[in-house]
């Protein structure tokens, strides 16, 4: 299934980004380039890793000048090796200079995230691992497309998306049973409704409740046992909190519905690349 993103929505949000770079005023390419220079180029993977955002890419370009042309050399998801050449670039030379910067940064950004994706979903080695909300505000539609390309899945887009109650949720409530309950009367049972829990005793509450899926956080290896051993047939069960490369995997073998992690989108290093170009 190919793997896509509301290509619309987007445009606002890479105008604005040039916009911020003053791409329509490069002072340096307008003085040094004639109008209408013919180029040709290539963009170069200075690292190793994930490819994702080819797409957003060609968008950037074609923003500045229609005409911009970018031929994928690799496949959006396919691994790329440093000094790789991933892409081909054609158009004229102010257009792609100008938007060099903003397209670079946007492809160093979601390849990192969809590389740091894919050694995750690896380490677990199944179709479990989900994002969460952890994004950088108005850019949620690429980041969470960079973690589809890397192999995960999407949490709740936003707030509308289900109920899922959480710490301060449940000291403002009065508590996980109460939370829920509220959720159940106010929604209805159709509704999806998730809790975060930290120990037993919150997930016995879950449970009772009629929540959907319990959400553990941050707690201890003899507490999860416990909570797996009370809930386990009866409903979903998903882990967050404090996952990494090190220590998923011992997870990944217990039976457990879902993970997620905010560290997918928050903490992904960039993958570089470099764009060279030249006359045509």
């Amino acid at each position: 299934m190919k793997i896509t993103f509301d290509q619309k929505s987007i445009r606002p949000l890479l105008r604005q980004a040039l916009l911020e770079d003053a791409a329509w005023y490069d002072r340096t390419s307008y003085a040094t380039v004639p109008p209408g220079f013919k180029t040709r180029g290539e963009i170069l993977a200075k690292a190793d890793g994930i490819l994702a955002g080819l797409p957003v890419v060609q968008q950037v370009f074609q923003l500045l000048d229609k005409r911009c042309r970018v031929k994928a050399l690799v496949k959006e998801g396919g691994r790329v090796r440093k000094g790789m050449r991933v892409a081909r670039l054609e158009g004229f030379g102010r257009p792609l200079l100008s938007g060099e910067r903003v397209a670079l940064n946007l492809l160093s950004r979601l390849s990192g995230i969809a590389t740091l994706t894919r050694n995750f979903a690896n380490a677990i080695k199944g179709p479990r691992l989900y994002d969460t909300r952890k994004t950088t505000p108005l850019w949620r539609v690429l980041e969470r497309y960079a973690v589809r390309v890397g192999g995960g899945n999407n949490h709740r887009f936003n707030l509308v998306g289900h109920v899922l109650i959480k710490d301060n949720h449940r000291r403002l409530g009065g508590g996980v049973y109460a939370c829920v309950k509220a959720a159940r009367k106010k929604y209805g049972p159709k509704e999806f409704i998730e809790a975060e829990v930290e120990n037993f005793e919150q997930a016995s509450e879950a449970l009772r409740a009629g929540a959907d899926i319990i959400l553990v956080d941050n707690a201890s290896p003899k507490a999860f046992q416990k909570i797996l051993n009370l809930v386990r047939g009866k409903m979903q069960v998903e882990v967050s909190g404090g996952l990494t490369l090190k220590n998923i995997g011992r997870y990944s073998r217990l039976p457990v519905d879902r993970f997620s992690s905010g560290s997918l989108t928050h903490s992904a290093p960039a993958i570089d690349f470099s764009i060279e170009l030249y006359p045509f």
